[in-house]
């Protein structure tokens, strides 16, 4: 199916001139105030993992591929990668490392997820918008610190660091953003 570039997002599949399957790691649409407005797209190739950035005028046609997105839970790590179990089928998949990246520091046992699948292979993976950790160690209020816009580092149970607000202590829950590892709001469990 040919789509607008304008219209492409992170975790889009598309298919480019030399027939192999990319999936889409960031888009920016770049609109000048002279000139012809491109769409910068950064984009990791399916097979093998080789990422490039490539510039298409926004309303160039590119090819994008049939993906299945279907709901998995997250079961486990081991060396073989990270595996998923459909909940409808009980299919087990393993999906390596270089598709789940970054985003595996979130991943926690029974975690649903969406897994993109093109010809029975997993080539992208979407993680539910907000997880909740618990908050390992963070630093004492220091006294006349206001609540209004001051934010300490605290070390959360995945091992990342997160900025919370001077009233969270260490052991509590808390919710955080998958997309950029943001505070959100104290856990309500």
């Amino acid at each position: 199916m040919k789509v607008n570039a304008l219209t492409l997002r992170k975790g889009n599949v598309v298919e480019l001139e030399d027939g192999r399957l990319y999936v889409v790691m960031s888009a920016e649409n770049i609109f000048p105030g002279k000139g012809t407005p491109v769409t910068q797209m950064d984009l990791r190739r399916i097979s093998d993992g080789v990422k490039t950035s490539v510039r298409y005028r926004t309303m160039e046609q590119i090819e994008k591929a049939t993906v299945e997105d279907r709901p998995h839970t997250f079961l486990y790590s081991d060396a073989e990668g990270f595996h998923f179990m459909n909940p409808d089928t009980y299919d087990q998949l393993a999906v390596s490392p270089d598709i789940v990246g970054d985003q595996s520091v979130y991943l926690q046992e029974g975690m649903n997820v969406i897994l993109s699948i093109h010809e029975g292979q997993a080539i992208a993976l979407e993680l539910p918008q907000r997880v909740t950790l618990e908050v390992v160690d963070t630093e004492p209020v220091v006294k006349g610190q206001t609540a209004s816009s001051s934010y300490k580092p605290a070390t959360l149970s995945n091992g990342m660091r997160a900025l919370v607000p001077p009233h969270i202590t260490a052991g509590t829950r808390i919710v955080v953003m998958t997309a950029d590892g943001s505070y959100v709001e104290r856990a309500k469990d």
